[in-house]
């Protein structure tokens, strides 16, 4: 019994659990002096380190056992109460002195921190550290002191390394502001989550945490790699070297990961986030985080690229891509105000013209898309059709995006009917197609055929509001100056219809018909007599053909077929020799006789009123 007293007098001695635990066993009359230290903080090491303090035996503290050790010596209660300069005062200030101030030490501290993590919360040591950490990530890291420094691979901005104010004549080798992206991301996913809010809470710029957050993300998240920008190979520091990757649950980190993501937008950003939303798809993660990934892409939709938008369907669908995933996407652009503003360039490869009218840039996105998936021979036609309504009228100026995708759909379904190509084609507003999509649509075997009479029509109205404008313009140049205030409504009402013909002009693509034109103001007469010449050429044939059809009655006529679909009748080729550009001007009359014929040659035959 006393040998046993002796043996445990250091302990007892210098620990006032065990003293108290000791006393307790006296007074039961146990010999047998068995106990368990129930949660003890760092396990049976720590004991050992606790034990041999106690016993005289020399004791080294580290960045990696401070934590325990300190947690260790609270929970004994090795006080100054017990004898002077005890454990728990030691521990406490190297962790003071030592730890709280070298970077190195203050990464490992933490990560060694998750077996005694609940006493370490208890004690604030965890929060010191992230505070700490916080404050040297603000802070020139040259300023931490030698140790941090020794090895000279931590990236810092620029100058010597300076030791207690001497120059060592060391070089920091970069001057980026990611250099600690790499320490922190050894953190599990609740520490690393604290860690990025403490820095919030300290005002750090939300592209440095957007970027520590994408970089954490994709070292656990295979891959996301491809959804970033390609990182150069960066130096790592000190600490990184001697550190094992955390054990994380993917599902768990990527919804952590969504809460902490800032409230910004930039191009990279937007791609970071399409390339989350598509590993959310494949975990499974909950709806709730689903959703804010969609509304968050949503509302920087103009940011996004059509490779990230091409969401494969992971799920029992027939169809390749996820188009309903897209189509909610579109509705939260649509529907929400961006309220997000952009990262302080240069960070995050930003977009540098946020006032680049975001709505039509959308619009030929989702036209690209259109094109993309219009290949899949499981998309529905509704499908489509919803996808191309969800934009507002106003975000299409030209409909030629629309018109490629239908025409790739169509190609991908022949089984269509007419009945549902007309459907589809509705969506299509003819008078907002380029010329080139006009001769390219009216000779197209894939549309029916009353969509090509209707492009046909259509394509008529351009040449001859085209061509109109034309002749307005140049009245309105050549007309003398001596008439002045007289004609001043006139010239006010000529001045609009040019700048309207000038826009039609201009998106049609006549620039040529426009420039050819201009020669023809150095004699205006000459084209005036023509065009009288034409309009009397023009009424002879529209005789002859009165002629021609009351002495054929036939219902096959095509000139008949072409009055009943409110076209224009056309000169016989051997009338219609006129060059439009070389002569002395067309009359709006006129123009549809000249420009129609070689543009739409193949059908000629079908129809040959247009």
């Amino acid at each position: 019994m006393i040998n046993h007293v002796i043996l445990l007098f250091p302990l007892v001695s210098k620990c006032g659990k065990i003293a108290s635990i000791f006393e307790e066993l006296q007074s039961a009359d146990d010999n047998s002096f068995t106990t368990k230290l129930e949660e003890f903080p760092g396990g049976p090491d720590i004991f050992l380190f606790a034990a041999k303090f106690c016993y005289g035996t020399r004791v080294e503290f580290t960045a990696r056992n401070i934590m325990s050790v300190y947690c260790a010596a609270d929970y004994l209660e090795m006080t100054d109460e017990y004898g002077e300069d005890n454990l728990l005062s030691k521990a406490e200030s190297f962790f003071h002195k030592n730890v709280l101030r070298n970077w190195k030490d203050c990464i490992l501290a933490l990560q060694s921190s998750e077996s005694c993590l609940p006493r370490a919360e208890k004690l604030h040591v965890v929060q010191k550290c992230l505070n700490a950490v916080a404050m040297m990530v603000c802070t020139d890291p040259s300023l931490f002191g030698w140790p941090m420094m020794m090895y000279g691979s931590l990236q810092s901005p620029g100058g010597s390394i300076l030791w207690n104010g001497i120059n060592t004549g060391a070089r920091i080798r970069s001057a980026e502001s990611d250099w600690w992206f790499e320490d922190i991301s050894y953190f599990s996913v609740g520490l690393f989550e604290r860690l990025i809010k403490t820095m919030e809470a300290r005002g750090i710029r939300p592209e440095h945490l957007a970027g520590a957050i994408m970089y954490y993300a994709r070292k656990y998240l295979p891959g996301l790699g491809r959804w970033h920008s390609t990182q150069s190979g960066k130096a790592r520091t000190v600490a990184s070297f001697s550190l094992t990757p955390a054990t994380v649950d993917q599902k768990v980190l990527l919804e952590s990961i969504e809460r902490l993501l800032p409230k910004k937008k930039g191009k990279s950003f937007c791609r970071f986030l399409l390339g989350l939303l598509r590993v959310a798809l494949i975990l499974g993660v909950n709806q709730t985080c689903q959703d804010s990934l969609v509304r968050r892409i949503g509302m920087q939709l103009e940011l996004a690229s059509l490779d990230g938008l091409l969401i494969p369907s992971y799920s029992d669908s027939d169809t390749l891509y996820n188009t309903d995933c897209v189509e909610r996407i579109i509705h939260h652009f649509v529907s929400s105000e961006s309220g997000l503003t952009l990262f302080s360039p240069p960070s995050l490869d930003l977009e540098t013209s946020p006032s680049s009218e975001p709505l039509r840039k959308v619009a030929r996105l989702i036209d690209s898309y259109l094109a993309e998936v219009a290949s899949d021979v499981n998309l529905k036609p509704g499908k489509i059709r919803s996808l191309a309504e969800v934009l507002p009228e106003s975000s299409r100026p030209l409909h030629d995006g629309l018109y490629r995708a239908l025409d790739i759909y169509f190609k991908a379904h022949p089984w269509l009917s007419d009945r549902e190509k007309e459907e589809l084609c509705n969506i299509i507003d003819y008078q907002k197609l380029s010329v080139d999509a006009c001769a390219h649509a009216s000779q197209n075997e894939r549309l029916p055929l009353r969509v090509i009479l209707q492009v046909l029509f259509f394509e008529q109205m351009h040449l001859r509001t085209a061509l109109a404008g034309c002749l307005n313009v140049l009245e309105a140049e050549s007309a003398p100056t001596g008439h002045g205030t007289a004609t001043a409504e006139m010239a006010g009402h000529v001045t609009a219809t040019s700048e309207t013909a000038g826009q039609i002009v201009q998106r049609d693509g006549w620039v040529t018909v426009v420039r050819e034109n201009r020669v023809l103001k150095v004699d205006m007469e000459k084209m005036r007599s023509r065009v009288g010449e034409l309009e009397e050429e023009f009424s002879k044939i529209k005789q002859e053909m009165k002629r021609v059809t009351k002495s054929h009655s036939s219902l096959s006529s095509p000139r008949i077929v072409g009055r009943k679909f409110g076209c224009k009748l056309l000169p016989r080729s051997s009338d219609a020799q006129t060059d439009v550009v070389g002569s002395t001007g067309p009359t709006p009359r006129s123009s549809v006789e000249q420009a129609c014929p070689s543009r739409h040659s193949k059908h000629r035959k079908s129809f040959s009123l247009f």
